[in-house]
């Protein structure tokens, strides 16, 4: 699938994905192995774009042999650039802001790297597994007899998830960004989860009644990167 969620396995802009080194020569194609709905393959290829890197997506589900064959967890996403095989979409997307040329998504100063890292480890370890792997799953995969979003499961996740965003709103309302006063990788992993979560019932109204989160994602919204990344809907 392209940049933008089409059928065509090379993205960006409809340039040569093979980028060229100095010397001519050509510089291996990076491709990044998932479905395009995983906030974590998402994540990645909003990288990706950010750096200004094109990228092919192999869309595979979780475990295929090609995934399993780089990530001995079967989890997606995985990457491919030439020899260089990655699992785990921190390791990618660290990996794709040291390869390549681009604005950096972890500050070269020690200080606001840590900061960076700081709350891109707070999205991933406790703000996704409750509001995606608990709240929204709840929905986009019920798991009920008759496919009706699954309470017993959603009910429980909203307190936590409401102090969460309470949490994120008053993160963003100094600067605009999670971390610091420039887009980074903290972001990376945090906008694909709000995109979601405004989506759903008690998420979505709840971050239009928080201002700065709610500004933060609309002005996230107009970047031609999330835009041009965003995955298409969930197969039903």
């Amino acid at each position: 699938m392209s940049i933008r969620g089409g059928a065509a396995r090379h993205g960006g802009s409809g340039a040569d994905p093979r980028r060229r080194g100095t010397g001519g020569t050509t510089v291996a194609e990076l491709e990044i192995l998932g479905i395009p709905q995983s906030n974590f393959v998402w994540a990645c290829r909003l990288a990706a774009a950010e750096k200004g890197v094109p990228h092919s997506l192999l869309p595979l589900m979780p475990h295929a042999p090609e995934v399993k064959a780089i990530n001995p967890t079967g989890k997606v996403p995985a990457m491919r650039h030439g020899a260089v095989t990655l699992g785990e979409s921190r390791a990618i997307c660290g990996y794709i802001d040291a390869a390549f040329d681009g604005p950096r998504l972890i500050p070269a100063d020690t200080a606001k790297a840590a900061l960076v890292e700081q709350w891109a480890s707070i999205v991933n370890t406790v703000v996704e597994p409750v509001c995606v792997r608990q709240y929204l799953m709840g929905y986009f995969f019920p798991g009920t007899p008759d496919g009706s979003p699954n309470r017993a499961v959603i009910d429980p996740a909203i307190p936590k998830m409401q102090d969460q965003l309470r949490m994120l709103d008053q993160a963003v309302a100094a600067t605009g960004f999670l971390a610091g006063d420039a887009f980074s990788l903290a972001d990376v992993f945090l906008v694909p989860n709000l995109v979601y979560l405004s989506r759903a019932p008690e998420s979505g109204a709840l971050l239009k009644e928080l201002p700065a989160l709610s500004a933060y994602l609309d002005r996230m919204l107009s970047r031609p990167t999330v835009q041009a990344t965003i995955p298409p809907p969930i197969p039903t």
